[in-house]
């Protein structure tokens, strides 16, 4: 199958380090940390004849890898930039689990070439979907090796930027209401890390590409509701524990999810699904 979905691997391999910098300010361990626990109220149940295995697509350094790890989930990890593997190598290996974690470099666009059809139980796509050409290519990709059959679905959890984040933080954090306007209906915004621009998304237009894959929504999310905007009297680290539970209770409710900064959408093979929201 031939896709052009390629995601431009040179900025993340040159911006790997700050990348994993990132990850260690409140907002980036806010977006990783929300995102893993919504992710966790959904996981399948654990089997009992083999070991739940999952797939990171744009694995990044494996934040997300050693904590599925950690579950005794056999994951694997994708990343066109062999510096986020190096990254996330180093840091499997630094907690220990490396006999449940395996790396591979490729292209998410060419997933369905590289594993068997139904091989995971659980597919990652955080923060990939925002850089590569034909982001409805990659998750078709990524249904096709998603998990389905008599003892279980497996779940797909796909995080996006936001469109209506965008809006708030020029007119909130920039006090630009011209590029507030402008971000309305703009389907590209600036990412200040990697310097260059950054597809945006809307609940609807990623809906829409879930029917196109044959998935289903099974839990919305939203993402950084708030905590983006809070004045400095605030402290995003001393306060991080309340800022995390209030970010939770916030991205769970769809009136507030809708302006997050973040969309995070846990989605499952639409054959045969059950109604949106099953568990907790």
């Amino acid at each position: 199958m031939q896709m052009t979905a390629k995601a431009d691997s040179g900025r993340f391999q040159s911006g790997a380090g700050k990348y994993a910098a990132y990850l260690e300010t409140p907002e980036g361990r806010l977006r990783c940390d929300l995102a893993f626990a919504n992710l966790q109220d959904f996981l399948p149940l654990p089997q009992t004849t083999r070991p739940l295995r999952a797939l990171d697509l744009g694995c990044g350094t494996g934040t997300a890898a050693v904590r599925l790890a950690r579950l005794g989930i056999h994951v694997t990890l994708l990343d066109s930039a062999p510096a986020m593997l190096d990254s996330a190598k180093r840091m499997v290996q630094e907690a220990g689990v490396d006999g449940e974690v395996a790396l591979k470099h490729g292209d998410a666009a060419q997933v369905a070439n590289l594993f068997p059809v139904g091989s995971f139980d659980i597919v990652l796509c955080h923060n990939i979907l925002e850089y590569v050409d034909d982001p409805s290519a990659v998750l078709s990709a990524a249904a096709q090796v998603l998990r389905t059959d008599s003892t279980g679905k497996g779940i797909l959890s796909i995080l996006v930027r936001n469109r209506a984040g965008e809006v708030l933080k020029a007119a909130i954090q920039a006090g630009d209401l011209a590029a507030a306007e402008q971000n309305l209906t703009a389907q590209w915004g600036h990412e200040s890390l990697y310097a260059g621009k950054v597809r945006l998304f809307t609940a609807e237009s990623l809906q829409a590409m879930l029917m196109e894959a044959s998935l289903a929504v099974t839990a919305e999310r939203g993402v950084r509701v708030i905590s983006d905007y809070l004045p400095p009297k605030v402290s995003r680290r001393e306060e991080y524990e309340r800022i995390f539970e209030l970010e939770r209770k916030l991205g769970s409710r769809p009136e507030f999810a809708a302006v997050a900064r973040y969309i995070q959408i846990i989605a499952h093979h639409s054959i045969g699904s059950s109604s949106k929201e099953t568990r907790p």
